[in-house]
């Protein structure tokens, strides 16, 4: 047999093939990982995983050299806001002089500025944007990304930021999964009127089906957004018409939002700083998985961060991500937040790795085809400029990734120049 691909000399292969499921509690604690090994592809899935001795007898038509460094599945990113217009970079020094938020608001800045800009903003911009974000988390080693809207508030903006979102995931070789987030904040024409806007929002439902835009609706609830109640309220209707659910839940305020995602049976529960004690003890005993964003903790500078440890004791599934956002969390590099995990979070370099594949995946509802190397598995496959997984975790802001596979095929390739010139 000739395969199409073998990548060999690998010194440290993270399979994360524990089984089905995602990895709860203590179990965090472990990977499975392989020394010395190699993987050979055909037909864009993952063919054989043996030993590099086992490997040179093999035939292919393309040959990837690990040097003996690390090699895992392709990272998962599963909360981020991909698609919107503009930036907000002029706000950083009205941040750094104390003034509010609700005073950005009122200046014209905030989430209500990103709303405006993607409103303007054509598709065709939106997408030329978008895949500017996308190329830069394939290269940080992300290969399956959640994307939000939530930047229109509106019909037409919101179904814009899907079908931008849905034409790059046929055009771009990172895989996007679409969540409708309608119900991202209360827009000025809906002031005072909370319910009526979320009644507007349930009402693209039926487009977003028919389009086949998005599996999941989320809301943002918090305290000046929308209430557990109404929160509850909206992501059963969803539920109701064949939707998955996620929620922005309990990020600055204990408002018992954890509770309610694991109570109806949310896939993700997102943020969850302000978890209190209760809606921690749910997340350990039910089935919704902890999405946790330290990014965002970071750059707001708020000096509090989720407690991630209080959940991992408590038997949850948690996982990681960067929340992509042009206002709290600018960035598109999950190993940023790898970093972050490590060192505001108290996670280990394990718990870590299984928080970006395994978990992530089942976040996203991808558990199946993604964030695992497994024999008859998509080829989704990162070479990193690291001599093990611990590696990765310490060694902050810079970019590690060597090659990233997906489907079988080398879609990126560090070009390293080892000249230099004093």
């Amino acid at each position: 047999m000739t395969y199409g691909l073998i990548i060999e000399h690998i010194g440290e292969l993270l399979t994360m093939d524990h089984g089905e499921g995602p990895i709860r509690g203590e179990d965090m604690k472990h990977l499975p990982v392989k020394k010395n090994g190699a993987i050979a592809i055909k037909d864009g899935l993952v063919a054989w995983i043996g030993t590099q001795e086992e490997a040179a007898s093999l035939h292919a038509k393309e040959r990837l050299d690990a040097g003996g460094k690390l090699v895992s599945p392709g990272l998962v990113d599963p909360h981020t806001h991909l698609v919107f217009g503009g930036s907000r970079e002029h706000e950083m020094a009205l941040k750094q002089q104390g003034v509010p938020y609700l005073e950005i608001l009122k200046q014209g800045g905030g989430i209500l500025s990103t709303v405006g800009s993607t409103r303007q903003a054509r598709e065709e911009e939106l997408l030329s944007k978008a895949k500017f974000h996308l190329d830069r988390m394939l290269s940080h080693g992300v290969t399956t990304v959640e994307a939000k809207s939530g930047y229109g508030l509106d019909r037409a903006t919101e179904l814009k930021q899907l079908r931008v979102a849905k034409q790059l995931n046929h055009e771009h070789p990172v895989e996007i999964v679409s969540t409708f987030l309608g119900a991202h904040a209360i827009p000025p024409e809906y002031k005072g009127r909370p319910e009526a806007f979320l009644d507007a929002m349930l009402q693209l439902l039926g487009d977003i089906e028919k389009e086949d835009l998005a599996e999941f609706v989320d809301i943002f609830c918090e305290t000046g957004v929308f209430s557990v109640e109404q929160s509850r309220a909206f992501l059963l209707k969803a539920k109701e018409k064949g939707f998955s659910v996620k929620i922005h839940a309990d990020e600055i305020d204990p408002l018992g939002g954890t509770e309610m995602a694991v109570g109806i049976g949310a896939v993700s529960g997102d943020h969850l700083v302000g978890a209190s004690p209760e809606g921690i003890k749910a997340l350990g005993e039910g089935n919704t998985i902890a999405v946790l964003l330290p990014g965002t903790s970071f750059y707001l500078n708020k000096g509090k961060y989720a407690n991630a440890r209080g959940m991992i004791e408590a038997g949850a599934a948690v996982t990681l991500s960067t929340d992509f956002n042009p206002g709290s969390s600018p960035t598109e590099n999950l190993q940023l937040i790898m970093n972050l995990a490590s060192l505001q979070l108290k996670m280990t370099p394990e718990e870590i790795w299984n928080a970006v594949t395994v978990n992530a995946a089942h976040a996203i509802n991808r558990g199946d085809v993604a964030g695992k190397i497994a024999v008859g598995r998509k080829a989704d496959i990162v070479l990193w400029d690291a001599p093990n997984h611990h590696y990765i975790p310490y060694h902050y802001g810079v970019n590690h990734t060597a090659a990233v596979v997906k489907s079988g095929r080398v879609v990126y390739r560090r070009r390293i120049d080892h000249e230099y010139a004093y």
